[in-house]
């Protein structure tokens, strides 16, 4: 017990055996709603890459590198080495990374719903001051209200996500964050397309689009029920059987809320979640909070996603068909991810990780070699050698997109126990948000550095994070979320270190 204090020790024991319900209309429509937030992040992340690659934005806000891209005169991997144009699309997420903690203490006091809609509000108020933007402070001052937006949406929703889902089912649910936030980014990457032939003033329909997803997840966050764990974290009990019974279509919940209150009980103890999250019995969870979300940034996907349009450019492209190329690997990324949708909760989260973690070792190694063999520092690849190239990076989108890219997500939302979930998830999208900032402002100068040795890099720690999950991440299929506390103990490395919960040794969720 956190502090010394003697009083409730959370679930201790299983019951998922007799959980009752199933997926509702309700429980569904409830999580299409906030997932609405993983397409405010995904819009995010599609948009940036294609308004830095637009001359028009460029002109006005960054005139240095619009004459550097025009000259000609630079090194394919260094023309857009400009560290301001970096911060433009860093700084949204280094505002996000100081939102997320700010979001903690709201979204356990207050509910996940206010995170949602104080999630939307900023997001709405920065898509309205990126689109009216007449000079640089006024464009990162936008930048930085989106980043609020993105820190509270990404704190809350995959809490609400897991939280509501079934135990059988939440993989597939959580999902709906991810399946939004790719959804995002392809239809960004399609108004970048579109908006591209309206000059000069396509770009500010762009930014000024991310609006629309605003609008929906601010208004849809004032009809959403509340998650049942937290009203009763909350000390609203009776309305938390309510809504349990309701979202799970039956009046027979007895053994669900059993383990809900028990977690509540241990909740309403603590009053400090992110020193509570530092005890022994936290610790396996504490890591995976910082190593998964750190791992998902290091595969290099933000790179490719942020910048699709300028590193297609850099491998010689020009603008309309880097353009198009960011819209392929968009609606490859959209479509990987309803392929782990339909198979998280039938093979396990360690089969799509380790999996889709080989498949990006060899995408990412054959990009490096090609372009070291057949792009020059200057001029272009040839047109076989980049249809080859856009299909590999193709087939590297596809296994994030149902690896990482939504179990980076799904995974940290899932383990932890009720009094330091919320703590947790803001570890989660704080480190998330730190590596992307790193990334994001880094990229353009380190492609210039190791030019395409980049992609030999971000090999290198895929292999490392595929040995991590290999070795430390026990399987959390169709484990109910309240129970995931007594895995800890049956894994051949964390139980070592945990201390020894009463669970029965006969029942088993998979393979620790």
């Amino acid at each position: 017990m956190a502090g010394g204090t003697i009083g409730p020790v959370g679930v201790s024991k299983e019951r998922a055996k007799e959980y009752q319900g199933k997926v509702t209309p309700y429980v569904v429509m409830a999580c299409l709603v906030a997932a609405i937030g993983g397409s405010i992040f995904g819009y995010d992340i599609g948009i940036s890459g294609g308004v830095t690659s637009m001359d028009p934005f460029l002109e006005k806000f960054f005139p240095t590198v619009y004459h550097k891209k025009n000259s000609g005169s630079d090194s394919n991997y260094c023309k857009y080495d400009n560290q301001g144009l970096a911060a433009f699309t860093s700084s949204l997420y280094l505002a996000g990374l100081v939102a997320s903690i700010v979001a903690s203490p709201i979204t356990r006091s207050y509910g996940r719903r206010a995170s949602i809609i104080c999630g939307g509000i900023s997001f709405l108020v920065g898509a309205a001051l990126n689109a009216a933007a007449v000079n640089i402070i006024m464009l990162i001052l936008g930048r930085i209200m989106l980043g609020v937006g993105i820190g509270f949406g990404n704190q809350a929703v995959p809490l609400y996500l897991s939280e509501m889902a079934p135990a059988h089912l939440r993989g597939a649910l959580n999902m709906m964050f991810q399946l939004a936030t790719t959804l995002g980014i392809f239809t960004a990457t399609m108004v970048n397309y579109g908006t591209e032939r309206l000059q000069p003033w396509g770009w500010r329909l762009s930014l000024g689009l991310a609006a629309v997803p605003a609008v929906l997840m601010t208004v849809g966050g004032f009809f959403l029920p509340e998650t049942p764990n937290n009203l009763l974290e909350r000390g609203f009990p009776d309305e938390g059987r309510r809504v349990l019974e309701k979202i799970r279509g039956t009046s027979r919940v007895e053994a669900e809320l059993a383990d809900m209150d028990e977690a509540s009980q241990l909740a309403m103890s603590i009053k400090h979640p992110f020193k509570n999250i530092l005890e022994p019995r936290n610790r396996p969870q504490l890591v995976l909070a910082v190593f998964m979300p750190a791992f998902q940034i290091l595969t290099g996907i933000n790179s490719i996603l942020f910048y699709a349009p300028v590193l297609f450019q850099s491998m010689g492209f020009k603008d309309r068909a880097a353009l198009y190329s960011s819209v392929l690997t968009g609606a490859v990324l959209c479509g990987s991810t309803l392929i782990s949708i339909a198979t998280v909760d039938r093979v396990g989260r360690r089969a799509l990780l380790i999996s889709g973690g080989i498949q990006m070792i060899v995408c990412q190694v054959a990009v490096a070699v090609m372009l070291g063999m057949k792009l020059p520092d200057s001029g272009e690849l040839s047109k076989d050698y980049s249809v080859v190239v856009v299909a590999v990076i193709c087939l590297f989108v596809l296994a994030f997109g149902w690896s990482w890219g939504p179990l980076g997500w799904t995974v940290p939302s899932e383990i932890f126990p009720l009094e330091t979930r919320s703590a947790g998830q803001s570890i989660t999208v704080a480190v998330n948000l730190l590596f992307t900032f790193a990334i994001a402002q880094s990229f353009l100068s380190l492609l210039c550095s190791l030019k395409f040795g980049i992609f030999l890099f971000f090999a290198g720690w895929i292999a490392l994070m595929t040995l991590f999950v290999g070795f430390f991440l026990p399987e959390t299929k169709g484990v109910p979320i309240e129970e995931m506390i007594l895995q800890w103990g049956k894994h051949w490395f964390w139980k070592k270190i945990v201390p020894p919960s009463p669970i029965d040794d006969d029942v088993s969720y998979g393979k620790p």
